[in-house]
């Protein structure tokens, strides 16, 4: 009975994926004798077995046994079946990966065999059918917009140009923070909306004043959170591809209504663009704030006026970026920070030698800068020890292979939906000392360093090879000093008879069950450090 609790407790709830699964199993029951025959008593060519994994049943598949906690329960069947196993869900086969050595075959030997993704229903409408940078097929198009967006808008220099922005951002927070000194504050919500405003100023500030960008952020910030909801919900579309025209959950119809408004405001904000360049040129004032930081509308303006021809970078592919970066970069950088905070209330002492690493290096008698982070070790070793236990995205985005491979013994046929499982490498024993504490300590020993750019499989919170994450230079510059900030400026504590929870929730990205709300304490000494005044 127990492997059918999560069909029996999502009966009760009257859950719409149960719903859409017994229908389905009523209509294909037919066909279900000579499925299993095909798939269970053909001839094995023994040079091309797949990987070991749980029995599953006709048509199905094993779909009735899937715990919803994902990275849990595939770190489960790692321990049973070894580091690579395979599900059948419906007629997807699934292929999960537990160790570095697989995660480097997969993302560094073979890595342009596996640089496909195998996007879902809600993903395709998400990324404008494949347009952006997550989830578009590999190939020549997307190598040059990759590169378009490291040398035009991820690059040290225009990041470097937005340092002003982002101190302004990270101040009005102090601000907004220090007004409820004594009472419970909500990181998650806090950090999400700071993280979005940095994002939101970054790609188009410059096209709008301050009363459309608050009453817009405000607006963007609620989709957003439906659409992360959206791209992590179990949709039945996906298990049967010939089932997607039917809609059966409503799924893809929401995300097109989720960006059907998005679609309109980013149409909007690029018709401005071009009409305010178009009045600068004409006034003759196109150069009059060229020291300034450019706002990547602008930086699109100028590639759809050199027309390069080599990478063509539509409005398409513009509007799936920003979808990208606002919302993949605000949850993830945001959750990442309410780990961090959550791990160093729970362990005072870290977070005193991370506040008295802050004193040193910045003094009680001003605010942190962005240049600061750089001298903090400590910290830097705190948000390693975060992503090692909490990876926002802990099965990364899955990859596909364009033809089979052979990966630890065993194949993996073309078209197969491959999760490499970072949570569980993680926190693997075999690699890491007392892997389930929080020691920042690890990653400052002089031996056996680890790095955080992909190439030790051990520790890959963003992935490696040719899809990493490609907005890692951004996240790098977000998440210390948002974190350093909140440290310098504060005490922190939990209130009165609350205890930390660690517990997490699965999703595209994991969250904390319950959000973190924290009581903030001033630490510093001048209380005129805290009242935001332009920078």
């Amino acid at each position: 009975m127990e492997a059918w609790s999560w069909l029996w407790e999502a009966q009760n709830h009257n859950d719409e994926l149960t719903r859409a699964f017994f229908t389905i199993s009523i209509i294909l029951i037919g066909i279900a004798t000579s499925w299993y025959l095909w798939v269970y008593k053909k001839p094995v060519d023994r040079n091309s077995r797949l990987p070991p994994g749980p029995l599953g049943l006709p048509i199905v598949g094993n779909i009735p046994f899937i715990d919803p906690e994902l990275h849990r329960y595939f770190a489960k069947l790692t321990n049973k079946h070894g580091p690579i196993f395979k599900l059948k869900l419906g007629s997807k086969l699934v292929i999960v990966l537990g160790s570095p050595e697989l995660a480097e075959a997969v993302l560094k030997e073979f890595d342009s065999t596996f640089a496909n993704r195998a996007p879902t229903v809600a993903a395709m409408s998400f990324s404008y059918g494949g347009a952006d940078i997550v989830f578009a097929e590999y190939g020549p198009h997307l190598r040059n917009v990759r590169a378009l967006c490291a040398r035009e808008i991820l690059s040290k220099n225009n990041l470097d140009s937005f340092s002003t922005l982002r101190k302004q951002e990270f101040r009005r927070t102090l601000r907004s923070i220090y007004a409820r000194v004594d009472s419970a504050v909500d990181i998650r919500q806090e950090m999400y909306l700071t993280m979005l405003n940095v994002i939101m100023n970054m790609l188009w500030g410059g096209t709008l004043d301050d009363e459309d960008r608050n009453r817009i952020g405000a607006e963007f910030g609620r989709l957003a959170e439906e659409m992360i909801n959206n791209l992590g919900r179990t949709n039945i579309s996906d298990f049967f591809p010939v089932l997607a025209k039917f809609d059966l959950q409503g799924i893809e119809r929401q995300m097109k209504e989720l960006i059907s408004w998005l679609d309109t405001f980013f149409e909007s904000l690029i018709d401005k663009r071009v009409k305010m360049d178009h009045e600068l040129k004409l006034n003759g004032d196109e150069n009059s704030k060229k020291n300034e930081f450019k706002d990547f509308l602008q930086v699109f303006q100028k590639l759809q006026d050199q027309g390069e021809s080599k990478t063509p970078f539509t409005t398409t592919n513009l509007k799936a970026l920003f979808m990208n970066l606002v919302v993949g970069g605000t949850d993830t950088s945001g959750v990442t920070v309410e780990w961090a905070m959550t791990e160093l209330i729970k362990h005072p002492k870290i977070m005193k030698r991370a506040q008295d690493e802050l004193d040193t290096v910045v003094g009680r008698n001003t605010n942190v800068e962005e240049s600061h982070v750089f001298k903090l070790p400590y910290l830097g070793a705190i948000l390693k020890e975060t992503l090692r236990l909490h990876p926002p995205v802990p099965l990364l985005v899955s990859r596909c292979p364009s033809s089979t491979c052979n990966v630890g013994g065993y194949a993996i046929p073309k078209g197969a939906q491959v999760f490499v499982n970072a949570w569980a490498i993680q926190r693997d024993p075999k690699y890491w000392d007392n892997p389930l504490e929080f020691q920042p300590e690890r990653f400052l020993q002089s031996t056996d360093k680890v790095d955080s750019i992909g190439t030790d499989f051990r520790y890959i919170p963003f992935g490696s090879g040719r899809r990493r994450c490609a907005g890692v230079p951004l996240v790098e510059r977000m998440v210390p000093y948002a974190l350093a900030s909140l440290l310098h400026s504060f005490e922190w504590k939990m209130p009165e008879g609350v205890e930390i929870d660690l517990s997490d929730k699965f999703g595209i990205v994991v969250k904390k069950s319950t959000p973190l709300n924290a009581i903030p304490l001033p630490r510093l000494a001048d209380p005129s450090l805290y009242i935001y005044t332009d920078c």
